[in-house]
């Protein structure tokens, strides 16, 4: 078993959707007959995705636990449905994902005795870490799975191999493999004295302030992107960049790469071509912001937990 201990992988104490939660089992979903045996198997447990949605139980606080399914509950969604193998867990029951995406809501009504779909970003922050790693790893896949269904050399339709972990070019004379990707991308926690650096996209909930991010670019640092991203959107300098931690963020397919660093003043040049506004902000403001006009990012998100870092240091 392959199984981390994610509070040994890394000093500071893991954040939601970072704890894996399976052993991925690389050996065994080599193996073609795998998916037939699980599909098969009783014991196999179910993880359903529907339309970037995943499935929570409905018992206790909304979006709080993971609920997963038996194959007699899905026996009738399995055909033409997308199947990946995710792993087993610490009891060695096998986990397949099963993409619901084909089937309207109603068609679904069956499930419905058994949980609820949601979106994970919005689950409560008292999520088991374990079951949210599992959701995301299972969305994420999801996601690429439907986006990849034509190779990008040929044009020609692609399908699943290796237990749902890479997909094949159908054409005799094209063959490209095709494996999942993630996108780097970072975010920053710019500090100046006691006072952080927080801005707003037009499209996020109204209110909302969180610290900048952006992709890392192709021949750049995670370090440079960094400096690059807050220099763009709000005319800062920023030196001394260290990484803390990262976060995988499956909305669709990134990992979010967390660092602090140092404005070399304050400053500010806002391109609001990039974002709607920044400004520079203390503790003391910010514990105001609940009963104001502002409010931090949610719980579950890595931006939050920079900025409550930064909140705990005084």
């Amino acid at each position: 078993m392959a199984i981390f201990d994610p509070f040994k992988l890394h000093p500071a104490k893991p954040y939601h959707l970072d704890y894996s939660g399976l052993d991925r089992d690389d050996v065994s979903r080599k193996s073609p007959q795998l998916l037939g045996r699980l599909l098969s198997d009783s014991k196999t447990k179910f993880v359903p995705v529907w339309r970037s949605q995943n499935f929570f139980c409905k018992h206790g606080k909304p979006l709080s636990a993971m609920r997963v399914l038996n194959l007699k509950n899905v026996s009738k969604f399995i055909d033409g449905s997308e199947i990946v193998y995710l792993g087993r867990n610490r009891n060695q029951e096998a986990y397949l994902c099963l993409d619901l995406s084909q089937f309207e809501l109603m068609m679904l009504d069956p499930l419905n005795d058994f949980g609820v779909f949601g979106d994970l970003r919005e689950s409560d922050n008292s999520i088991g870490g374990d079951d949210g790693s599992i959701m995301g790893y299972a969305r994420a896949m999801c996601h690429w799975h439907q986006k990849n269904k034509h190779c990008s050399s040929c044009g020609g339709r692609t399908v699943s191999a290796n237990s749902g972990h890479s997909r094949n070019c159908k054409r005799n004379d094209c063959g490209t493999t095709f494996f999942p990707r993630t996108d780097p991308a970072v975010i920053i926690a710019v500090t100046f004295e006691n006072q952080i650096l927080l801005g707003r996209q037009s499209d996020w909930p109204k209110g909302m302030l969180s610290v900048l991010a952006g992709f890392v670019e192709p021949g750049e640092t995670p370090e440079h992107a960094a400096a690059r991203e807050v220099f763009e959107e709000a005319g800062v300098l920023t030196k001394n960049i260290v990484y803390q931690y990262s976060q995988p963020w499956p909305f669709p397919a990134s990992l979010m790469l967390g660092f602090t660093g140092e404005a070399e003043s304050v400053e500010l040049a806002v391109n609001t071509d990039e974002i709607e506004m920044a400004g520079w902000f203390t503790r003391e403001e910010i514990e105001l912001f609940d009963g104001g006009n502002f409010h931090l990012p949610r719980k579950l998100s890595i931006s939050r937990r920079l900025i409550d870092d930064w909140l705990l240091e005084r």
